[in-house]
């Protein structure tokens, strides 16, 4: 009987040992891993609610005081490129400038690209430098951490504003969408 209890306890204990053993050393960098993982979801859920919006509806804006979509979609690209470099240290990408009469084409491909820049200027980043100072708004120094941040919480932001566009304009966000089988 003993021997059959002992049995059982290793069986209900092989799942957590090989789990234990799976489990992978922890990051020296966690904080840039974070952000990394938060760079490729709302890269892919950004662009899809850019590209979702009917091209009619990017002159859309919800009250006559708030911005309309294209606004809202030129700004995303911007904010990408500036945190990004700056985070990074690399140079934010010069492009034509955008305009809210631009095409739908154009807009969501300045979205794609300012998300392909950040790819790029992230992938190297470690926490090594978290505390450095960086200049970011009319000479007001961040900590790099704080641009992290910043940068982490403009893309909720964004986000949360595009799904609301989108809502407004009978089209369900990305992460709203029933999921595929």
């Amino acid at each position: 009987m003993n021997r059959f209890v002992s049995s059982l306890a290793l069986l209900a204990l092989a799942p957590a040992l090989s789990f234990a053993q799976a489990a992978p050393a922890p990051s020296s960098t966690p904080v840039a891993d974070a952000l990394r993982a938060g760079l490729a979801r709302y890269s892919k859920n950004m662009t899809a609610a850019a590209d979702a919006m009917p091209v009619d509806k990017f002159s859309f804006k919800p009250t006559p005081d708030q911005s309309t979509f294209a606004h809202l979609t030129i700004h995303i690209a911007e904010s990408n490129n500036l945190f990004c470099s700056k985070v990074s240290g690399l140079a934010a990408p010069e492009g034509p400038k955008l305009a809210e009469t631009d095409s739908k084409d154009r807009l969501v491909a300045a979205v794609k690209n300012s998300f392909d820049f950040c790819s790029t200027a992230l992938a190297k980043v470690d926490d090594s430098h978290l505390a450095d100072s960086i200049p970011l708004f009319n000479g007001r120094n961040v900590s790099r951490a704080g641009v992290i941040l910043i940068l982490s919480g403009s893309w909720a932001d964004h986000y949360s504003a595009q799904s609301m566009y989108l809502r407004l304009n009978g089209v369900l966000p990305p992460t709203a969408q029933p999921a595929a089988h």
